[in-house]
């Protein structure tokens, strides 16, 4: 009898200790889930939808694949972060060249604009399908997000980070109903996840790589490099941040890698499974009406919306972090915001009237976007290396190795894709 009173004495306590446990490390969560809704924006809808409803489930290794490569590189360029108490593009400035810092500067800043088109243009196809609205004046209506944004950033980070990652909930929630009215195959979901598929069509190069594009975005390894530093005090520094910040990662890119995953899995599950090449998300959105119903649209046309918004905020916060490290001035965030949603208003306005198919501009950026990547992931390889910035922190040979060996993949890619571009304008 006594040891039974003994045993559940023993059990509530490990309970509460363990659920004090995890609310110890509730605070250190956030700057991971900030990045990863440039994981689930609207490029990626545009390249997943096009993937699925062309090449059915074939596609899906590479969302994978490019999901764990960018675990892998976010865990990364954090670690570079809480190890120097700057953030790559601080890093940068200070350790290379002047002209090299400006060209680093540059080429960030064009990756942004592209990010930030795309995102810009899924929120306005979302107002558009929901409301009902001509393309024209969605652009105009969804422009005013700058001060939807302005009105959140006023109360705090934190403030900020529970919207985004409210908007994260509801994206993964409303793709969960769009698979439990999909039905797809669970089977073939499994297997081709996991176990590459090639195809000889060139287009299924040019989708991959847009994946790739789409989900390792180069501006979110400028943000979490700084944001993370948010997180240091004097209970959590070095190597015990470091395994709070990987937690962080790990738990907020899996769920982005889900999303993904989601989008292409529907479109295959109901566009490939019924012979219809959607390559629009307009097309995608009316299809479903018919396919699965008006409310799987709705849902459809509001995670949209949700996506475009909280991806197109968290990235003017990359955006100021970029401008303000590599040139060391202090740049408002608000007038960050509202220069970069005219710049980006531009060519949707133009496109818009001129009766070019948007998508087309989101999946173009998200190619983009991949020739980008080697100009933020080569600086983190190199500094991450050194033990003189990194102290114990310090990459292990294999993990080197590792970082060279995706730089040089996504050099190759890139190669290719130009190859095949070049073969198919001659």
């Amino acid at each position: 009898m006594s040891n039974r009173i003994a045993e559940a004495k023993i059990q509530p306590q490990a309970r509460r200790s363990r659920w004090s446990s995890a609310r110890a490390i509730l605070p250190y969560l956030g700057p991971a889930f900030i990045v990863s809704v440039g994981y689930m924006d609207p490029g990626n809808w545009a390249t997943d939808i096009e993937a699925g409803s062309r090449f059915n489930y074939d596609l899906l290794w590479v969302v994978f694949a490019s999901g764990m490569i960018a675990i892998f590189l976010q865990i990364l360029t954090a670690k570079l972060g809480i190890a120097t108490g700057r953030g790559l593009a601080a890093n940068c400035r200070k350790h290379f060249s002047r002209p090299m810092s400006y060209f680093l500067w540059v080429t960030a800043e064009l990756a942004m604009m592209a990010t930030d088109l795309a995102e810009f243009l899924g929120a306005v196809i979302g107002i558009h399908m929901i409301f009902n609205l001509p393309m024209l004046t969605a652009v105009w209506v969804t422009g005013l997000d700058v001060l939807l944004f302005l009105f959140v950033i006023r109360y705090g980070y934190r403030a900020f980070e529970f919207i985004i990652i409210s908007l994260i909930g509801f994206i993964g929630l409303g793709y969960l109903i769009e698979l439990v009215l999909a039905r797809p195959d669970w089977v073939l979901v499994a297997l081709k996840s996991f176990v590459p598929t090639l195809n000889p069509d060139p287009t299924f190069v040019f989708v991959g790589i847009g994946i790739l594009g789409a989900t390792v975005m180069p501006h979110n390894l400028y943000l979490h490099s700084t944001h993370i530093l948010t997180r240091q005090n004097a209970h959590s520094r070095g190597k015990k941040l470091f395994r709070l910040a990987s937690l962080d990662t790990v738990l907020a890119l899996t769920a982005a890698w889900w999303v993904n995953a989601a989008i292409l899995i529907m479109a295959a599950a109901v566009f490939y499974r019924n012979d219809l090449l959607v390559v629009s998300i307009q097309a995608a959105h009316r299809t479903l009406i018919p396919l699965l119903g008006g409310f799987a649209a709705l849902v459809f046309a509001i995670a949209l919306l949700a996506s475009g918004l909280a991806s197109s905020t968290a990235g003017t916060l990359a955006g100021q972090i970029v401008m303000e490290e590599f040139l060391n001035i202090k740049f408002p965030l608000w007038l960050r915001r509202l220069l970069t949603r005219i710049l980006t208003m531009i060519p949707a306005v133009l496109a818009v009237s001129l009766g070019v198919a948007p998508v087309k501009l989101m999946v173009l950026s998200q190619v983009a976007l991949s020739f980008q990547l080697p100009f933020a992931i080569i600086p983190i390889v190199l500094f991450t290396r050194r033990r003189d910035l990194m102290g114990a922190l310090v990459n292990r040979p294999g993990t080197t190795a590792l970082a060279i060996l995706i730089v040089t993949l996504i050099i190759a890619l890139n190669v290719l894709l130009l190859v095949q571009i070049f073969n198919i304008g001659s």
